[in-house]
């Protein structure tokens, strides 16, 4: 059994962790393969879930080893993190003889290159991200501060130079693979696989739908029977368009009376309100409600549509959005924008929803008119096309591949 280091800086116990490692991973022993994963806990998540985790992982050749994250102070704290990451993979592969290390953008990524240079160790990169661009363009690095220009260059070199010396890469998106392949540094012979993040089609069923449940959330969040709900799932700011987000509510509200707007979001509802506020939309109009994975898609299931909008940049083409996956399993139309990744094709490919042009007012009015005018989507279809492009069991097997043609390399 080849056993793989798998190195995240986000947590397991994060929504992400849960969503878009965890599944992958357990997928993937069914096909031969045992892991370690070394991530980085956020201290107050770890408390809560630890034993969840534990528990979830326990049936399956899984060990967990978890680090404490440290978020200040910027740039020395992640200093810290990458320093203590790379001290406890050099000691568990003392141990354990990792057959491959499996690594996540950012830190991880440095962590594989170091493994690679200095242990040999083969090393798949996986690029869901491109990382030091993404932190230019969501406004965390500032490139005219001298500390963030030095460190995104640092970036920049090891991330070019991860490209050059890796053994595969995955992305997630057709648009990340073609700037990817164009790239001097990226070696033909590299294998290189397109796997959006996915989708566990189990969970996100609405034939499964515990009504109990539903009724609960029904009357917790005071939802009546003639009430049209457009939900948002998901974080709130950083490449979330907040303030977008909420003028197209406002002039959605405006046109249809009944519309109530559901916040599947874990923080920042202060923000939400406020940002309601700005444009004069009602707080009677916003439910907000927090979450557990399971609780997702029967607080989804309430929708007519769902929204996302996300900023549109040169990063943001390597991205695919996990809402989008959960939300089309649902049979949801989703409401979205150009320049993500693949999403706009995918929605336009499917007939799943409906992809507006810019963030105009007149584009939104446009858009409000037709969800006025009953514009009507079939969500069998929407689902199955969930099935043929983010269904996990696919993306499983497209690793189990690039796994076998790196370590048979």
């Amino acid at each position: 059994m080849k056993h793989i280091l798998f190195i995240s800086y986000d947590g397991m116990t994060d929504p992400l962790g849960q969503s878009q490692i965890i599944p992958y991973l357990i997928g993937l022993t069914k096909y031969g393969y045992c892991f370690t994963i070394l991530s980085c806990e956020k201290p107050e998540r770890y408390s809560l879930f630890k034993n969840e985790i534990e528990n979830l992982l326990k049936p399956f050749p899984i060990k967990w080893v978890p680090l404490l994250y440290h978020k200040n102070p910027p740039v020395f704290s992640s200093a810290y993190d990458t320093i203590m990451m790379i001290r406890k993979a050099k000691e568990l592969h003392a141990k354990e003889k990792f057959d491959m290390v499996h690594t996540r953008p950012g830190t991880p990524a440095l962590i594989g290159l170091w493994m690679k240079k200095n242990l040999g160790i083969k090393f798949l990169n996986d690029i869901r991200d491109f990382f030091a661009e993404s932190r230019i363009d969501s406004g965390s690095w500032n490139k005219t501060n001298f500390i963030y220009k030095s460190v995104y260059r640092f970036f920049k070199q090891k991330e070019n130079e991860a490209v050059e010396k890796c053994d595969g890469i995955v992305c997630l998106t057709e648009a990340a693979k073609k700037i990817i392949s164009s790239w001097p540094q990226y070696k033909n012979e590299i294998p290189l696989e397109v796997i959006p993040c996915s989708v566990d089609t189990n969970l996100f069923d609405p034939a499964e739908i515990d009504f109990a449940e539903k009724l609960k959330f029904k009357t917790e969040l005071n939802i009546k029977d003639e009430d049209c709900i457009i939900s948002y799932l998901g974080s709130i700011g950083s490449w979330y368009l907040t303030n977008e987000l909420m003028l197209f509510f406002k002039i959605i509200s405006d046109k249809i009376p009944a519309t109530k707007f559901l916040f599947i979001s874990p923080d920042k509802h202060e923000t939400i309100i406020n940002a309601a506020k700005k444009v004069d939309l009602h707080e009677n109009k916003i439910m907000i409600q927090k979450a557990k994975r399971n609780e997702v898609p029967v607080l989804l299931s309430f929708s007519k549509f769902s929204v996302f909008f996300i900023k549109p940049c040169f990063s943001k083409l390597a991205s695919s959005p996990t809402k989008h996956g959960e939300i089309m399993a649902m049979g949801i139309p989703a409401i979205t924008n150009r320049g993500v990744g693949d999403v706009a094709d995918i929605v336009e490919k499917y007939k799943s929803g409906i992809v507006v042009k810019n963030f105009s007012k007149a584009q939104f009015e446009s858009v409000a008119m037709q969800i006025a005018d009953g514009i009507s989507f079939d969500k069998n279809s929407i689902r199955n096309a969930a099935f043929e492009y983010y269904n996990l069991e696919n993306s499983v097997e497209k690793y189990s591949k690039i796994y076998k043609e790196v370590l048979e390399k």
